[in-house]
């Protein structure tokens, strides 16, 4: 595992967990030698996870539209900042980049991210891991609303089993770095997101 594609807030959230959270995952990223995947922008917890990893010496991949560059969003000062069409192109570059996907606390976009890359690997588009970091809390309904969605009968036990879930940091890397599953992914649906 090499680069952590992490989907977050354009925003700081109204408590502090959230970018001490951020600043702490990033430091931990950097320590293990992980580099930064994401949505390129410089605001809210996506510009402070970024610039934290670019302190420490990381390495920090951005891709954003070309829409949200020019209303001036976008991180200038990154390894490498990709400009694309759609958002579409954004999240599929993103994914193909990734060696796992993270989610700390965030808005729609954040949901529409985590959601779309859960229903990749359940669709064996990818194997890769997929956690969740539970900063104060933050996904308890989501998580709850998940396990409410196997006890229904609406996702199976095995799909719920790919999502990682920690309120710890170092947890979660331990988790993603530990993370196997026998689901072999047939080659012809490899890069079909």
């Amino acid at each position: 595992m090499r680069n952590i594609c992490v989907f977050c807030g354009s925003k700081k959230g109204n408590h502090p967990a959230y970018e001490e959270s951020a600043i702490k995952f990033s430091k931990l990223m950097v320590q293990h030698q992980l580099d930064l995947v994401y949505g390129a922008g410089k605001v809210g917890i996506m510009g402070i996870i970024a610039n934290e990893v670019l302190a420490q010496g990381g390495k920090v991949y951005g891709y954003i539209p070309h829409f949200l560059k020019d209303m001036e969003v976008a991180h200038l000062g990154l390894t490498d900042l990709v400009e694309v069409e759609t958002m579409h192109q954004r999240k599929a570059l993103m994914a193909e980049k990734a060696d796992a996907f993270v989610a700390l606390p965030g808005g729609m976009g954040t949901m529409d991210e985590l959601c779309e890359i859960i229903t990749w690997a359940q669709l064996q588009l990818h194997n890769k891991p997929i956690g969740i970091l539970n900063v104060n809390g933050y996904y308890d309904h989501l998580i709850a609303l998940i396990d409410g969605m196997v006890k229904e009968g609406f996702v199976l036990q095995k799909h719920r089993n790919l999502i990682l879930v920690a309120d710890d940091e170092e947890s979660l890397i331990q988790q993603l770095k530990a993370f196997h599953t026998d689901q072999q992914i047939p080659s012809e649906r490899l890069n079909r997101a």
